[in-house]
């Protein structure tokens, strides 16, 4: 996901591009993307230039998005889940001492998931043009003596 952030904007992208990138098997890419094509975080492309991009900009998908699509709901321990399905599984959590504290780590790291976007984790990347006023000071990185490039 953080590929096709980068990417964002520029068409789709392959999977056999974003494999070599991450060093990943595209067969393990390729499954991801089912899970995240149902959740509506990407959309797919066929065709000789087809392939994966976002399916809304990158500050729009937060990471528990992203997270929840391919793992599930968000729980530290099954007794935790944020699921509301899932949450009358123990009968035991009404009385449970530990319960308690299951709750809030998952309620801590969900906060920090949503707080997060595909957009925090893959940043636009600026190029200064060689004389903008902002632009780094590259002679201070040669060596004494060094000829200025044309």
């Amino acid at each position: 996901m953080v590929q096709l952030a980068r990417h964002y904007g520029t068409g789709p992208a392959s999977l056999a591009g974003i494999a070599a990138e991450e060093d990943l098997p595209r067969a393990y890419l390729e499954q991801l993307v089912v899970s995240l094509r149902e959740a509506g975080l990407v959309v797919s492309t066929r065709g000789a230039h087809g392939g994966y991009e976002l399916s809304r900009p990158p500050d729009a998908i937060t990471m528990s998005a992203v997270l929840r699509a391919l793992e599930g709901p968000i729980a530290p321990m099954f007794c935790a889940t944020d699921d509301p399905e899932h949450a009358l599984v123990c009968d035991r959590s009404s009385r449970c001492t530990v319960n308690l504290l299951w709750v809030k780590v998952r309620d801590a790291i969900t906060s920090t998931l949503e707080s997060m976007t595909l957009a925090d984790l893959a940043p636009e990347r600026e190029v200064a043009a060689p004389d903008a006023p902002n632009a780094p000071n590259t002679d201070a990185l040669r060596p004494e003596g060094a000829l200025t490039p044309p």
